[in-house]
């Protein structure tokens, strides 16, 4: 049974009078133990959908639709649990990582207090708290940890700003970390830390870790399999060593416009135009006003999922012809 699944998913967005759809019924699930990957650019509804697991959407978003289901002692249903019972969760079982860190921590509090303010809020006393949160950055392996408890966010780098957030997530052993863009903007040296960070509470505290990024470079080297969302749907999912070979044009265009060196000699692809806007009606597949391979089915319909033999799915019409031995044109 897997440890987090997300069924038909939809998720709608308020803009005045009118709620627009900005995740469209998607399906993904995480194993206990794995990491997995939701990558795809900025406004795919990545973030959106993090957000949604732990029930911290903005107040103009709402869930419209299926179901996260969390295996603890029992299935429990978070589209439906109450706030209370979210709070038990949230932080000790499931935790976040967001995209800011300099935005998500206190800057009126010390680092230290802020680590261990997790364990307080889940019942520990604030003297074990405190010697737990020096512990873990030690098991962490910070520089300085005692140095860095008693500083002030001000006064830490923004790479290391975003470690201390890891740790804030880890202190309870979370079983599922969500990790939401965590190297963007960082340095390389920074995103080695970050990434080395993770595989250490994957690989010591068995986390599962659901990994949202951008950067599919990462993604295929840190992650065991990977989902691919654009203007709101998952289009193609897989194991991680197959990013390379996408199926998907979207995915092909992605993975083209990542440096390598064996095509530094050549240009970096480019996806020409742009996603639709959120207010904009999609009555085919929202890919295709950009993909170069469009046939006229694609305008029409929105392309249904094509298994392959490899563990591979990918929504569209030219996967799907080619495996039924249908011409569209």
């Amino acid at each position: 049974m897997a440890l987090l699944e997300v069924r038909n998913l939809s998720i709608s967005i308020r803009r005045g009078q009118h709620y627009y759809t900005a995740v469209n019924g998607i399906n993904f699930s995480i194993n206990a133990g794995e990491i997995a990957a939701l990558a795809g650019e900025s406004g795919s509804g990545k973030s959106l959908t993090a957000l949604s697991i732990v029930r911290l959407l903005p107040p103009k978003a709402k869930i419209t639709g299926g179901e996260i289901l969390y295996s603890t002692n029992e299935t429990v249903n978070l589209c439906h649990s109450d706030e209370e019972s979210l709070c038990r969760i949230r932080g000790r079982e499931i935790a976040m990582i967001f995209q800011e860190p300099r935005q998500s921590l206190n800057p009126l509090m010390r680092v230290g207090t802020q680590i261990a303010e997790t364990l307080e809020l889940h019942g520990m006393h604030t003297k074990s708290a405190n010697g737990a949160a020096l512990d873990i950055l030690r098991q962490l392996k910070f520089p300085e940890p005692e140095q860095i408890l008693r500083a002030w966010p001000h006064q830490l780098s923004g790479g290391m700003c975003q470690r201390v957030m890891i740790a804030i997530a880890a202190i309870c052993r979370p079983r599922l970390l969500i990790a939401d863009e965590p190297i963007t903007a960082l340095d390389p040296a920074n995103r080695e830390h970050i990434l080395d960070l993770l595989k250490q509470i994957n690989r010591e505290f068995g986390t599962a870790i659901l990994f949202i990024s951008h950067d599919l470079s990462a993604v295929q080297h840190f992650c065991s399999r990977f989902s691919v969302m654009y203007s709101g749907h998952i289009i193609e999912e897989g194991p991680s060593e197959a990013m390379l070979t996408p199926l998907h044009p979207y995915t092909i265009g992605l993975v083209g416009a990542i440096p390598r060196k064996e095509n530094r000699t050549q240009s970096l692809a480019v996806i020409s135009g742009k996603a639709p806007a959120l207010e904009e009606p999609v009555s085919g597949c929202p890919f295709a006003p950009r993909c170069p391979k469009v046939q006229a089915v694609c305008t029409a319909n929105f392309p249904p999922w094509t298994n392959k033999s490899d563990g591979r799915r990918v929504c569209c019409f030219m996967e799907y012809g080619s495996s039924k031995g249908v011409l569209y044109g």
